[in-house]
């Protein structure tokens, strides 16, 4: 817009019909000679004028005037509009996060029983056609797995089961969604077992019940130390060859965290990366076994589960010196966060307290067992705990 010196005649302005040129609001009225003004997209209303003592500042919007009132309650209504919409796309972002990790249902923990039902409403239950993997609802629309569990990024024949309890009995509170999209890491590496993880785009939105919800995710830096209680969940099996017996209800098992470096002395050198946790019993017999892959290990904080863990790989089931190792989920809020560009999951540092026990601990030469470590990469199965 030029620089036209104007002036105002009076403040009630009259309708122009030829014009949608846009005048900004004055503060100034005085009285003078009075004239068409000139300004880009044709002449201004009537009663403007010229004026040295400062630019006119009229608003004239689709061929209306408004006088100050007007334009001040128009400015607060647009200014009312935008706040909204601005507070309203925030708590789209921070929805997951002020409502992850925390179950209606889930008043007490029992390791190695059956789970009541909606104890873990961010269970998922992964079929192509039968049930061969588990997973995380982490926000309306995205399901946290393993890599392995997605062979190929190919999402034909995928279905996810939310708030299911049984595999063989009816499940009132369920609802199934088709995979739409797979995201596998792109450094995933099944031979290594590294960057073990992967993303499911559900076909739409699930809507959060007290069965359905999302789980927090440990965000960047977290500490779990040696000996913090996490908890494993899923459908997989009781022992190596051996399913989970009719009715096949969701079963849960409380497990410590192994240190990194205990569990390098368990596996060997090299075999335990910064991208991977630990957790189950030196002397074995609490575990993640076939058909638990891709499911996550969860501890709580204060009111909040937050997971630690997505279930990876181990040497068979719940075998003594030979914890489970799981995908460290803190490792990737970056990777996770940049696949997820909206409505992003809930993460949520876990601290553990006191000294981290395995800060002291130093391994012996270590010679590799001859079997080989069961890794679930080409058999499409997951894992699940072993009660004993």
């Amino acid at each position: 817009m030029p620089e036209e010196d104007t002036r105002i005649c009076s403040k009630q302005l009259e309708k122009h019909r030829s014009s949608r040129t846009i005048f900004q609001q004055s503060s100034k009225w005085s009285s003078g000679r009075c004239g068409d003004l000139r300004l880009i997209g044709g002449f201004g209303p009537e009663g403007v004028c010229s004026n040295d003592r400062g630019r006119s500042k009229v608003i004239y919007v689709g061929g209306k005037t408004a006088n100050l009132s007007e334009l001040f309650d128009m400015a607060f209504k647009v200014i009312f509009v935008a706040m909204a919409l601005t507070l309203l796309a925030k708590g789209k972002r921070h929805q997951n996060r002020v409502y992850c990790g925390q179950p209606r249902l889930n008043t007490r923990i029992v390791g190695g029983e059956e789970a009541p039902p909606g104890s873990w409403p961010w269970q998922v239950s992964l079929h192509r056609p039968s049930q061969y993997c588990g997973g995380s609802l982490i926000n309306d629309q995205w399901v946290l797995t393993a890599a392995h569990c997605a062979p190929g990024a190919n999402p034909a024949g995928l279905t996810a089961y939310l708030g299911r309890h049984s595999q063989q009995e009816s499940n009132p509170n369920e609802v199934n969604r088709t995979v739409a999209e797979v995201i596998i890491h792109p450094d995933y590496k099944g031979e290594t077992n590294e960057n073990d993880i992967a993303l499911l785009k559900l076909s739409s939105p699930v809507t959060f019940t007290a069965y359905i919800a999302p789980v927090c995710l440990a965000a960047s830096g977290s500490s779990f130390y040696s000996g913090v209680e996490c908890w494993v969940t899923g459908w997989g099996n009781i022992a190596i060859g051996e399913a989970l017996p009719y009715p096949q209800n969701l079963q849960e098992v409380k497990v410590p965290i192994v240190g990194n470096r205990q569990c390098q002395c368990n596996f060997g050198q090299n075999k335990i990366s910064e991208d991977m946790i630990c957790a189950g019993l030196q002397k074995g017999g609490k575990d993640a076994c076939q058909l638990d892959s891709g499911g996550p290990l969860v501890g709580k904080q204060g009111s909040r589960w937050i997971q630690a863990g997505i279930v990876s790989f181990g040497e068979g089931c719940a075998e003594p010196n030979f914890p489970g190792v799981y995908t460290r989920v803190s490792q990737y809020q970056t990777w996770i966060n940049t696949q997820i560009t909206s409505n992003q999951p809930g993460f949520i540092a876990f601290t553990s307290t006191g000294t981290d026990s395995d800060l002291s601990v130093s391994c012996p030469e270590f010679k590799l067992p001859q079997t080989k470590v069961f890794s679930l990469q080409f058999l499409y199965e997951a894992w699940k705990f072993s009660f004993f």
